[in-house]
């Protein structure tokens, strides 16, 4: 029988509350979850029909990530984390501090063998029924080399596969142009591996016009570029929704009518529906939502989590052959 799947109860801009929710909402559509955090604050939210896993201290979103992890053993995070690495639940959902739910992953559940550092996949809804990007790494290492770029690489190229179905998928390494020797350095660098590896399929560098409608299903980057990145993204997104809403509610009856056609396509993009971002290459399936996450993005979360737990995520990436770091 499957274990759980652990929620952060504490964690994100809107928890308890929108953590609760979504986590009421994924079980009654049949999925087994534990809330992880103080149960007095879930119990007075409505939660205390589901598990409680009793955490006494919370992780804050401006506190040290590493710091945070080592003094703060019964934090919401820490022992969502420990219940992965003790068997008691299959997978950890959390929208806390990412940071944190990347440090004590690593801390507690360890490295998959080969992997040099975890990366955090993040998928982007694209409309039209095309499947998902893959961006990775979108925050877990700021800094990083040629090698871990490579092996994140295969890694996304494998979860892209896993995911959502891709036969082959496509890699391309961002860039600030499509010829092999613009770059920084480490771009450069990463170029010369990428392109003799014969286990992935490079397309080559992109640039970052080409994330969500350009000719690969996964870009790969440094955490520092593409958090960067990630966040550009969302906030020019956020916007234009803004500001098409604001400028069609004044169109009267033809404007209400051009809101209806639009949600839709709004739907298909919306992070809320994506399921969160997957920290790659831990021992455990670990699931970082939006800091900002509504009950709907936390139901998301909760399924993606059960669909990996299904696939073999774990042991499919064990399975990829990874170069030396």
């Amino acid at each position: 029988m499957t274990q759980p799947v652990a929620v952060d109860a504490m964690g994100g801009d809107h928890a308890p509350e929108a953590v609760v929710q979504g986590a009421l909402d994924a079980s009654s559509e049949g999925l087994d979850v534990v809330l992880v955090g103080r149960r007095d604050a879930i119990v007075a939210v409505g939660g205390g029909d589901l598990s409680i896993l009793d955490a006494s201290e919370v992780i804050e979103m401006s506190e040290e990530p590493s710091r945070a992890v080592r003094t703060k053993k019964d934090s919401s995070i820490a022992l969502a984390v420990n219940a992965v690495r003790d068997g008691e639940a299959s997978a950890v959902v959390s929208a806390g501090n990412t940071g944190a739910v990347a440090a004590a992953a690593l801390l507690r559940l360890r490295r998959l063998p080969g992997v040099a550092r975890p990366a955090i996949a993040t998928a982007f809804g694209v409309p039209g029924g095309s499947t998902a990007r893959v961006l990775l790494d979108s925050g877990a290492m700021a800094d990083c080399s040629p090698q871990w770029l490579h092996q994140f690489a295969r890694l996304g190229s494998a979860y892209s596969r896993i995911r959502f179905g891709v036969a082959a998928p496509r890699v391309g390494l961002l860039s600030i142009g499509e010829e092999p020797e613009k770059g920084n350095l480490l771009v450069k660098e990463t170029h010369k591996l990428l392109a003799a590896d014969t286990e992935i399929d490079f397309f080559g560098n992109i640039e970052g016009r080409d994330i969500l409608d350009g000719p690969v299903d996964v870009v790969v980057t440094d955490g520092f570029t593409g958090n960067v990145l990630l966040k550009s993204l969302e906030g020019t997104a956020s916007f234009f929704v803004r500001l098409i809403i604001e400028r069609l509610s004044e169109g009267g009856p033809q404007g209400a009518a051009a809101l209806r056609l639009l949600a839709p396509l709004a739907d298909e993009v919306s992070p809320d529906a994506v399921g969160g971002a997957m920290l790659l290459g831990v021992r455990g399936i670990c699931v970082i939502a939006h800091g900002s996450s509504n009950p709907r993005a936390i139901t998301s979360a909760i399924k993606v989590a059960h669909r990996m737990v299904e696939a073999d995520l774990l042991g499919e990436l064990a399975a990829v052959s990874l170069p030396a770091s």
